[in-house]
């Protein structure tokens, strides 16, 4: 006998971290993406039925498939096409490969990877952008509606809209379950690495629950951005998303605290940062650069046109601070250098407010924190905006109004381990002398 409660939590946990393995084995044995993901969430109505009262099985993500298996015969049979289809299930297994297996060399016309081609599926150009991160993230990445409308900064009844259109749009078109062809590949590739970038950032800092870190998702977007490499091994910008998601895993090991609670850049410990994966970054962002190699903190019109991309400034960025031996060595110059660029090619205000924090470490945090300030109707609601301030403000002295922006961030949405930290910040800053205003530069 087990809890509702823990049942559920059961459910959640299989969902989050077999979905699009699921999801995609099904889709590969129906032929319809749509029906697919229709039969896994039946199967999780089931296991939500009959785990209370029957346990847990010893492998959730089996049981699942086996249900919605079971489910799809029972529809075919209606369908009178059990002939047509049943040897399929009789013939293959629930693909099993390891999430860390990728093949040193690939036939780039084939690869055998039933998550890449759920991914190249759910960025059809039959859909509009949005539509497609929407839908790949609630399948591949198991991420709910809440979930993918923080993380797209949309509404949760317009992300819900775009799932249900796009899977509609997909079946109308009868979009085939495979990875395209040469030729069709470059129109679907930004969208892609978009996905694998949001999937990747998932697992990097969890948009909610307990802990802060996914690295089982983290570790699927590595792998996926490798399988995507070996598919398309020319395309710098694969490689840059590569280096990039090395760079940022590189730290897993000490971003948390023995609390649970997440450490900043500066409070790491970077003799537990795995140099394996900073030169694995290395090595990839080598093989992204062109000749001249990835910029330093030249004029950001310049950079852009030196042909450096979206995911490769980032991984720029992220190989500052990698390589950097202590925090106060880090070259902040060169980072607010890569921002600007960043901000030239792909303007957004996430990415000023990420400036903006970068000002702060070069040049001091007044001028931030005008930056900062300025955001506020474009990122209402996005709780690094208060985080941001909130740090500022405490550099600045002004301890009441940064406790006030700490208990800010911490009532917006977010995991567990962020709010906890967020509150106990609030009360370290009303605790110390309150309306006391210095300058740090």
């Amino acid at each position: 006998m087990t809890s509702d409660g823990h049942a559920q939590r059961a459910v959640e946990a299989v969902w989050r971290d077999e979905s699009a393995r699921i999801v995609s084995a099904l889709t590969r044995h129906t032929g319809d993406f749509s029906w697919a993901e229709d039969l896994a969430q039946e199967a999780l109505v089931e296991a939500l039925a009959t785990w209370p009262s029957g346990g847990i099985p010893d492998n959730p993500g089996a049981w699942l498939m086996s249900v919605a298996k079971r489910r799809a015969i029972d529809g075919w049979r209606r369908r009178e096409r059990m002939a047509q289809r049943e040897p399929l299930f009789v013939s293959e297994a629930l693909h099993a490969e390891s999430v860390d297996t990728v093949p040193d060399e690939a036939d780039p016309d084939h690869i055998d990877d039933d998550v890449l081609r759920l991914v190249f599926v759910a960025c059809h150009p039959v859909l509009p952008a949005q539509a497609r991160l929407a839908l790949t993230l609630r399948t591949v990445a198991g991420l709910t509606t809440e979930q993918i409308a923080r993380a797209l900064l949309m509404t949760v009844p317009t992300v819900q809209q775009r799932i249900v259109r796009a899977k509609r749009a997909l079946a109308t078109e009868g979009v085939a379950f495979e990875v395209p062809d040469r030729a069709e590949r470059p129109a679907r590739l930004a969208s892609v690495l978009q996905v694998i970038y949001l999937l990747f950032t998932e697992g990097y800092s969890a948009t909610e629950g307990e802990g802060l870190v996914r690295p089982d998702v983290a570790r699927e977007a590595v792998r996926l951005g490798r399988q995507l490499a070996a598919l398309m091994p020319r395309e710098p910008e694969i490689w840059s998303l590569i280096a990039l998601m090395e760079f940022q895993s590189s730290r897993f090991g000490a971003r948390i605290d023995a609390e649970g609670l997440p450490l900043t850049l500066e409070q790491q410990d970077r003799r537990r940062w795995d140099r394996s994966a900073i030169a694995r970054g290395n090595e990839a962002i080598g093989r992204a650069a062109p000749p001249a190699g990835l910029p330093g903190s030249g004029a950001a019109g310049a950079l852009v046109e030196r042909g450096i991309g979206y995911y490769g400034l980032q991984a720029a960025i992220a190989q500052c601070h990698a390589v950097a031996p202590t925090f106060a060595d880090t070259d902040w110059q060169r980072v607010l250098g890569l921002y600007d660029a960043l901000d030239a090619l792909a303007p957004s205000a996430v990415v000023r407010l990420n400036r903006a924090v970068a000002l702060s470490m070069a040049e001091g945090p007044e001028q931030a924190l005008l930056e900062v300030n300025s955001l506020e109707s474009e990122l209402a609601g996005f709780r690094p905006l208060p985080a941001v301030r909130a740090e500022l403000l405490e550099r600045l002295g002004d301890t009441d109004a940064a406790a006030a922006a700490f208990l800010e961030a911490a009532a917006l949405p977010g995991n567990d381990a962020e709010t906890a930290l967020l509150r106990r910040r609030a009360a370290q800053a009303a605790s110390s002398a309150p309306g006391r205003t210095r300058t740090h530069r």
